[in-house]
């Protein structure tokens, strides 16, 4: 398990997860960014389990935009992650 919370918050149909909600040792900063215009810029994080890793797999905004401050920090995840609520 990556993540667990009953804190999240749904943005377009994804979960962010609380920063404190994350294990840490999972997570591997990125040097990717994307633009959404209206969340601001994210930043992402490559996952690694059992010496795999899935590049750019978790996203989070650290500085978003005013219309997404709710998410500040959130981490949400794609590429094959499997979220369960």
């Amino acid at each position: 398990m990556l993540a667990e919370s009953n804190q999240c918050v749904e943005v377009e149909g994804n979960q962010y997860f609380p920063p404190d909600a994350i294990k840490q040792e999972h997570f591997k900063p990125s040097a990717t960014h994307t633009i959404c215009p209206w969340k601001g810029t994210a930043s992402y994080y490559d996952v690694e389990v059992s010496g795999k890793r899935n590049q750019d797999a978790a996203w989070f905004y650290p500085e978003p935009k005013p219309a997404a401050k709710q998410i500040k920090g959130y981490v949400a995840f794609w590429k094959g992650v499997k979220v369960e609520k």
